[in-house]
């Protein structure tokens, strides 16, 4: 019998996260991990929340850096979306108390992994959206997440993703470059789940998750990073 870490506390978590459901179905599927079910899962919700998050963004952007060209916003918007920027709002959230996992993907530590975290954020947007139908309702509570993001966000060229960061680490410090290799792959496109390992000089392999080869690139580079910057 499949068990969650908690039963979802409907009214604190739509508080958390600034909407009231019509249909509390979309929010449980947009919770619930592909560990649960094959078909009943929120990756259907991911990719949509994906491309609203995007979009969002850009537009914020857009609107808010008059000046910056298309270089700087492309990188300014990298770093709003990535994996490392989802993990944060989705701690904000508290996600992990209410996220529907398998008993064996709980007892491995899922309800604290990024990639799952990250993923979650985009279900719950593509879940608003479709709940709501309303873009204009959906955005305001998106940059409500970012607020304490945004207010810090420089049009820097230093804003570069985790996998560029980490080579750039290493060139510096005239180590060599990092291997990534796919251990695995589950489930059929377009819905696949991908695990990444990557082998650094002086460092224990690590494996990163995501829902593309990239993407799975990018969160074991991002914790590495993370490791040699302690």
């Amino acid at each position: 019998m499949i068990k969650t870490q908690s039963k979802i506390n409907d009214m604190r978590l739509a508080s958390r996260i600034g909407y009231q459901f019509q249909q509390p179905e979309l929010l449980q599927l947009a919770l619930t991990h592909r560990s649960v079910s094959h078909k009943y899962n929120y990756e259907r919700l991911e990719f949509l929340g994906d491309a609203l998050l995007g979009m969002i963004i850009a537009n914020y952007l857009y609107e808010t850096y008059p000046n910056e060209n298309e270089g700087r916003l492309t990188r300014m918007r990298a770093t709003l979306v990535r994996q490392e920027a989802l993990g944060k709002i989705a701690n904000d959230l508290k996600l992990s108390q209410s996220l529907i996992l398998s008993t064996g993907e709980l007892k491995s530590g899922g309800h604290h992994r990024e990639s799952i975290l990250a993923d979650t954020v985009e279900a719950i947007i593509g879940a608003i959206y479709i709940d709501c139908n309303d873009l204009n309702q959906l955005r305001p509570i998106v940059l409500k997440w970012y607020v304490p993001y945004l207010n810090d966000l420089e049009p820097t060229d230093q804003l570069k993703d985790p996998k560029s960061r980490l080579q750039e680490y290493l060139q510096a410090r005239k180590k060599p470059l990092p291997i990534y290799d796919v251990i695995d792959i589950q489930g059929d496109a377009p819905n696949q789940h991908f695990k990444v390992k990557c082998q650094v000089q002086g460092l224990s392999a690590m494996v990163g998750e995501g829902a593309s080869r990239r993407f799975a690139e990018q969160a074991v580079a991002a914790d590495i990073l993370k490791l040699l910057e302690q």
